[in-house]
């Protein structure tokens, strides 16, 4: 997969409308995190130092049902965009219409515009040729550098993108380079690591991956529904058992493939699903009819040491264990560390790994974390991503 990217647009003197991805968390009229208006700042920057360009910036933020709503205002995010960018930043009141219309048509070289939020319009989720019309007027290029809404057929991802000269910004580009090698044709030994909840999430991820990787580990919740299907004890632990027979299925294109696929050896447990609950350890695969699996134990963590260690490739998507909880946080903790020192090219990609490498400070040793949870996901799927399909070259 090949995207135009923004380098080969013809800038020069135009308005460029730029879809990022702004959807940030708030508190009190101000953002907590501002990991994804950082993400933007190098493609805006690119565009900024053309001559005579200025921008026009779109976002979705949250999920506002009935139109308007203060609550999902991108103020704030204005707010902070202009002191890390260091340039006035106006918000136009509508994304659309006469208000943004006038805005457009009044910003100078060098401004920037920061649209209301798109969907304050249902027509934005039902991708509206009228509404897409309405936003694609507003300029005279288009950049989507929102690869967090790249799974989105919306108005401002993909409908723009058929209206006007469209390419990807630097964010797009720098996911597709790392994601696309994964599915195709990955540095060997490639490790997946594959953690979260539940089995019914992950599946097709787990069977996009398998024909490429070397080693597949599976861990969290999910670790204990292949356990089930393995035969083994698993307590009061998170189970899907309309999922057994799909996990025994995978186990077995796993051993067909010739794939290892790695499953916690031994475990941390607890009495009760808690964040007080005290933490104990189970030096054995299986867990006791009372206990809760909550972690991988020292044993599992020590196994994935030497797999980690000699890859070259390691692409990490979900927590081993519940590591919002203090007492449940060691395995995950120790997989993130084992990642960042990896030498391998090292990627993370869905919404908890990426919190939890934040939380254990190795996000910056690491090749790259990814900006896009269910995106990642998706494109991890194999799925074509709505977003990114428009601006193939």
């Amino acid at each position: 997969m090949a995207v135009r990217t923004v380098r080969e647009a013809d800038l020069e003197n135009k308005k460029v409308l730029v879809r990022v991805d702004f959807n940030v968390p708030l508190k009190e009229g101000a953002v907590t995190d501002d990991t994804r208006i950082r993400a933007a700042l190098p493609t805006l920057n690119y565009i900024l130092d053309q001559p005579g360009t200025s921008l026009i910036l779109m976002s979705h933020l949250g999920r506002p049902k009935d139109g308007p709503d203060p609550r999902f205002s991108l103020k704030p995010v204005a707010a902070r965009l202009e002191e890390l960018i260091g340039r006035p930043v106006e918000i136009a009141e509508d994304c659309v219409g006469p208000v943004a219309e006038r805005a457009a048509a009044q910003l100078k070289a060098g401004g920037i515009l920061l649209l209301e939020n798109v969907r304050f319009h249902k027509a934005e989720t039902a991708n509206d040729a009228d509404f897409s019309a309405q936003l694609a007027r507003l300029g005279e290029v288009y950049v989507n550098d929102a690869f967090g809404s790249a799974h989105r057929a919306h108005a401002s991802t993909e409908g723009v993108a058929h209206l006007l000269p469209a390419y990807a910004g630097f964010l797009i580009e720098k996911e597709v380079a790392f994601f696309e090698p994964v599915l195709r044709n990955p540095a060997q030994p490639f490790v997946a690591i594959v953690g979260g909840a539940k089995v019914s999430s992950k599946i097709a991820v787990l069977e996009s991956l398998l024909p490429n990787c070397s080693t597949l580990v599976i861990g969290g919740g999910m670790s204990y529904t292949f356990l089930k299907a393995q035969g083994h004890e698993i307590g009061k632990s998170l189970v899907e058992d309309d999922f057994v027979e799909t996990a025994r299925s995978l186990l077995k294109a796993a051993q067909d493939e010739g794939v290892e696929v790695v499953l916690p050896v031994d475990h941390t447990v607890a009495a009760e699903f808690s964040e007080d609950a005290a933490a104990e350890a189970v030096d054995s695969v299986d867990i006791p009819a009372d206990k809760i699996g909550m972690d991988i134990g020292p044993r599992s963590v020590e196994k994935l040491r030497s797999i980690i260690s000699q890859a070259r490739t390691v692409l990490w998507n979900g927590p081993l264990g519940v590591f919002e909880f203090e007492n449940f946080s060691g395995g995950t903790l120790e997989v993130a560390k084992m990642v960042a020192d990896c030498r391998g090219t090292t990627i993370v990609g869905g919404g908890d790994s990426v919190a939890a490498a934040n939380k254990f400070g190795v996000a910056d040793r690491i090749d790259h974390v990814s900006t896009g949870g269910g995106a990642s996901l998706e494109f991890l799927e194999g799925k074509v991503l709505p977003g990114i399909k428009a601006l193939e070259t």
